[in-house]
């Protein structure tokens, strides 16, 4: 088989390692995105009822620490189904090789055909392929899977709760370390520029327009805090917390 051919059937795994390391790192700024919103919304919510560091720190704390699991159990459930899934098909084509050969042969041979291969080549790569490792190349051309790479759901909900928590992080030390009377504001600044800097790396990352992305999450964003800082601010004045 010609190296072109080779290149036609199969991508080049450098594109396939670049492409889960754009999924993860997608999935990173998602992460730190909703630490940002949530955390900065409930501290806000609470510098609008009081300016006492104890409350909003306890808050905030609550908040963080709640979010970030929730985030890892989400993302473990679902990377969990996702693994589940894939070790079934695994085990699926696995015995169906042992059960059937011939017919998974004939498969594979007509796989390759589709892709545009002569008679004679697609039963050529399908032998070869079979005789180094049948289970490999079922998994590769109808299935899409790499046996090596099942998605770890432990990684996924690590990965989950860290990017949260450094997201959640800078609303915290905001409201905190700001001057009480500037805090507020200053904590609007500061989140609403670093859900821009979000809004334009998830975009880079899913090759969308970079101002559109900004500007959603901006928006949303400070909706999020007026309507937390509006909120709490009402409850403090009519006396209610």
């Amino acid at each position: 088989m010609t190296t072109e051919s080779a290149t036609s059937l199969h991508p080049e795994p450098q594109g396939i390692d670049i492409a889960a390391k754009l999924n993860w790192l997608r999935a990173g700024v998602l992460g730190a995105n909703d630490g940002i919103v949530s955390v900065a919304a409930v501290v806000v919510g609470v510098a609008g009822v009081t300016t006492n560091n104890a409350p909003i720190l306890a808050a905030g704390m609550a908040a963080l620490v709640g979010g970030a699991i929730s985030m890892a159990l989400g993302e473990y459930v679902s990377v969990s189904s996702q693994s589940d899934s894939q070790r079934h098909l695994i085990a699926k084509e696995r015995e169906e090789l042992r059960e059937q050969p011939d017919e998974e042969l004939n498969e594979l041979v007509g796989l390759y055909r589709a892709k545009g291969l002569s008679e004679d080549l697609a039963t050529k790569v399908a032998e070869e392929l079979t005789a180094h490792d049948a289970l490999r190349a079922h998994l590769d051309i109808e299935l899409g899977i790499d046996p090596d790479e099942i998605v770890s759901p432990w990684h996924a909900a690590f990965a989950s709760a860290i990017s949260f928590l450094c997201g959640a992080v800078l609303p915290m030390l905001s409201i905190l370390l700001f001057p009480e009377a500037l805090r507020v504001p200053l904590t609007f600044v500061v989140v609403l520029v670093a859900l821009a800097i979000t809004g334009t790396v998830g975009a880079w990352i899913g090759g969308g327009s970079r101002a559109r992305a900004s500007v959603r999450v901006v928006i949303g964003g400070a909706a999020a805090l007026a309507a937390t800082f509006a909120l709490g601010s009402l409850l403090g004045t009519t006396g209610i917390a």
